[in-house]
């Protein structure tokens, strides 16, 4: 999703920005002084992080500016990595709202013909909460699906970054271009119940 339609979802943007010690304010959905505050504060946060860890392709941007800071970091960190080695890796996709997620659940569903691309609802998924991003890896500027090409990224990265985690590694249902940052809990629905709650996860 881009920040624009991050900002679409008041409550879940005030959630998002309260957790992450912006947003003092009520979680009541209303796009007030505090909120716009707030939100101009994670704007100069997310700038800051990007002077500091450098500026990457136009699509990897836009995803990376809707993960909390602490993603945002590591995220940056990670292409880093991976553009050192001579990897063309693009991040194409960052935070979801839960309508987002509810849509992508909805794939290979009740009659819906397109492929399962998630086995999570809004609300169970690491990216509803500004944690995880799923990678395209590109050659020769074209987008690659193979799963090879995939599974050879978290040796590079892993070691380095160990505060991240790969969707390669679960077993119900291997998600190999996605990565996420580590939480409080391994529960997500512990993450959710801090995150509706405006406490902080990370």
């Amino acid at each position: 999703m881009s920040y624009q339609l991050l900002k679409q979802d008041v409550l879940f943007y005030q959630r998002f920005l309260k957790a992450n010690g912006f947003y003092d304010g009520k979680l009541d959905g209303r796009w007030g002084p505090k909120t716009d505050a707030a939100d101009a504060a994670f704007v100069a946060k997310s700038q800051s992080v990007k002077a500091d860890f450098g500026a990457v392709d136009a699509k990897s941007e836009s995803n990376i500016v809707t993960l909390i800071p602490d993603a945002q970091i590591a995220a940056r960190k990670f292409l880093a990595i991976l553009t050192a080695a001579g990897k063309d890796i693009r991040i194409l996709s960052g935070t979801r709202t839960y309508a987002e997620q509810d849509a992508l659940y909805k794939q290979g569903r009740n009659g819906n013909t397109l492929p399962k691309v998630t086995n999570a609802k809004g609300g169970q998924s690491n990216h509803n909460f500004g944690l995880a991003w799923d990678i395209g890896v590109f050659e020769n500027g074209n987008y690659v699906g193979t799963d090879s090409k995939y599974k050879a990224i978290p040796a590079m990265v892993l070691p380095q970054l160990p505060q991240l985690e790969w969707g390669g590694n679960w077993i119900s249902f291997k998600d190999f271009p996605h990565y996420q940052l580590k939480s409080v809990s391994d529960s997500v629905a512990d993450i959710r119940n801090l995150f509706e709650n405006g406490t902080a996860y990370v």
